[in-house]
């Protein structure tokens, strides 16, 4: 089986790219299957505006997909835009989508609302993610709740294109998972970089404390009941806790034994034991980082010559060889 799934390089990874996505990366390299994994630096274009900013994002994001352990003989890791032959099939694609496919992209409105730039690249966006998944002809894609969508827009665009050149492209299913749909940002919004309200999970300790310390909490004083199904400081700590910690804190909530600031501290503690050695091995390719360079490297070669087969079939089903 044959798993496809990106990353933007927007900033560094937090809490919402790792139990949205990057969690369930580690469990199909454990079962065995097939997984391409790319930093997807073209789709970051959209918003990013920095080169130097963007240079090291794409850095940052690869490096933390190895320090989580994506290393293994079935896993490639590359970058989005050392596979042109992507851009060749979102021509392809683009030339037979509706307008009011992409008119009616949920995340365009959203970002668009957020005061983001309408610009054609961020209209087109599901196009390209379209073709970042058929170029590769995977089996399954990780998705969260948000971009169920997106993966929705690309199979319309995959049966079209069978429909009118023949099978060609396999229509790839979504892999949502159940217990993580949407993970909260400090604000109890949905977490995203682009929203200013993420969770590190590679920021120095001190940021990191003071990025949990910011969470949107009540008025309700220490030492009074305090109602754990509403709070986000609970709603993170269940993504680490185990059920006896998790019964244990909710115990204390409603017996009012912890203050919101008690409960943070918790939180605190359990992402630094939690990501404490994917932390030190990022420290350590921060150092070092011809060990990102070459994965990329080869892992853009490996995805290029699986897209450019691809590509060659479909070109000849369109006509253009």
């Amino acid at each position: 089986m044959r798993i496809l799934s990106g990353i933007q390089p927007s900033g560094s990874l937090h809490l919402g790219n790792y139990f949205g996505a990057i969690e369930q990366f580690l469990n199909f390299q454990k079962s065995g299957a097939e997984l391409f994994i790319f930093v997807a630096d073209l789709h970051a274009l959209t918003t990013a505006k920095n080169p130097a900013d963007l240079k090291r994002s794409i850095f940052e994001v690869a490096a933390a997909f190895i320090a989580f352990g994506l290393v293994d003989e079935k896993t490639t890791i590359y970058r989005q835009s050392d596979v042109p032959e992507t851009l060749e099939l979102f021509w392809i694609l683009s030339c037979l989508a509706p307008m009011g496919l992409l008119e009616r992209a949920v995340s365009f409105k959203d970002k668009t609302v957020r005061g983001l730039d309408a610009n054609v690249g961020l209209f087109n966006y599901p196009i390209l993610q379209a073709a970042d998944i058929l170029i590769l002809q995977p089996d399954k894609v990780p998705v969260g709740k948000d971009q169920k969508q997106h993966l929705e827009i690309t199979r319309d665009l995959a049966e079209k294109f069978n429909s009118q050149f023949g099978a060609t492209l396999k229509l790839p299913e979504p892999e949502i998972p159940k217990k993580v749909a949407v993970v909260p940002g400090t604000d109890g919004e949905k977490m995203s970089k682009s929203y200013g309200n993420a969770i590190e999970i590679f920021a120095e300790e001190s940021v990191l404390r003071k990025q949990i310390m910011r969470i949107k909490t009540d008025s309700t004083a220490k030492g009074q009941p305090l109602d754990y199904a509403k709070c986000l400081v609970f709603q993170l700590f269940k993504l680490f806790a185990t059920a006896a910690e998790e019964k244990d804190l909710a115990e204390k909530y409603r017996n009012g034994e912890v203050g919101y600031g008690d409960a943070k501290q918790i939180l605190f503690e359990k992402v630094l034991t939690k990501f404490g050695p994917a932390r030190k091995k990022f420290q350590e390719l921060q150092k070092n980082p011809s060990e990102v360079t070459k994965i990329l490297e080869q892992g853009g070669a490996k995805a290029r010559g699986e897209a450019a087969a691809n590509l060659a079939k479909i070109r000849t089903k369109i006509g253009l060889k």
